[in-house]
């Protein structure tokens, strides 16, 4: 094991602190980031998705960030082919791969080496299935997944209708249960798992912060852009947390208060989805409560596995 390449994932909720620790590990380590966030893939979304900044990309090197425009689409298998593309050059350079973020579906594809199904989006049947969500609401559409492949259902909030959608997708058009073509082929690598917690109170007060922190840094504007630039409210990439709160309040539909708070609560209950992902009891991640432990005390203790 020892003689295989490192690989550090950092995991944890939303607001947990993976990209203050991730800088200051990656610094101490000579690492390279590799962002393992669905929403930081976009363009021009910075503010909302809470995408490293300018100031901390110059500390440390990243990778798949600002890969595609807000209208375009980037699937799983072309996340997981360019993230071991990314991790093959940073070993390569005698440095050490960090993956950070909080996408539980990105992290498994690259630490657990998911073997995805290659069918591309079919725009015809996503629409059907859609509408079908719209007019008999998500569970419905989740209990059909559920006749088709109970494995995957099994493991899929039925309110995220989107990953919903993917499953039967796939099943609908290869013939085949998801969870049967997703089987899994570890990676070369040799993996620590860095899990980051908070007590709940702390964590929902850091939320609160920094989505505070977002409106005072221009996330009104930033969306008004992406609008002007012609990236409308029912694209994929709109629909994240903060961009569709703001663009119902640029709709006039609420007020400003209103999307803020809505922008709170959800990401509240984020947290709550990514737990499905990053779970407590998981024995091969390592946790550290952030309340009790210091960044420095982890960075030795992953400096100690490193070194073994």
């Amino acid at each position: 094991m020892s003689a295989r390449p490192p690989l550090i994932a950092i995991v944890g909720p939303t607001a947990v602190g993976k990209t203050a620790l991730s800088l200051d590990l990656a610094e101490a380590i000579d690492g390279e980031i590799v962002s393992a966030d669905s929403r930081q893939i976009y363009r021009y979304m910075d503010i909302g998705t809470a995408k490293p900044t300018p100031a901390e990309r110059a500390r440390v090197p990243h990778h798949l960030l600002d890969v595609v425009d807000p209208d375009q689409t980037l699937t799983l298998a072309q996340y997981q082919r360019m993230a071991y593309a990314a991790i093959e050059e940073i070993h390569r350079r005698g440095r050490v791969p960090l993956l950070v973020g909080g996408t539980g579906l990105y992290v498994r594809a690259v630490l657990e080496g998911l073997r995805i199904p290659e069918v591309p989006p079919q725009p015809e049947l996503r629409a059907q299935l859609q509408a079908e969500a719209a007019e008999k609401g998500a569970q419905a559409l989740h209990d059909r997944l559920a006749a088709l492949d109970p494995v995957a259902a099994a493991r899929i909030d039925p309110r995220n209708v989107r990953r919903v959608i993917r499953a039967l997708e796939v099943c609908l058009v290869t013939g085949r249960p998801i969870s049967e073509l997703q089987q899994a082929s570890p990676p070369p690598y040799r993996i620590l798992r860095v899990g980051l917690t908070r007590p709940r109170a702390e964590l929902y007060a850091r939320i609160d912060a920094r989505v505070d922190a977002m409106i005072e840094a221009g996330l009104v504007g930033e969306v008004r852009s992406l609008l002007a630039r012609g990236y409308g409210p029912d694209l994929p990439a709109m629909s994240g947390l903060g961009y569709r709160q703001i663009c119902r309040y640029l709709a006039g539909e609420v007020t400003l208060e209103e999307a803020v708070r809505e922008i709170k609560r959800k990401t509240r209950r984020f947290v709550h989805q990514q737990q499905t992902w990053f779970r407590p009891d998981d024995p091969r991640i390592r946790w550290f409560d952030l309340s009790r432990t210091s960044p420095e005390a982890i960075i030795v203790e992953v400096k100690r596995w490193l070194e073994r």
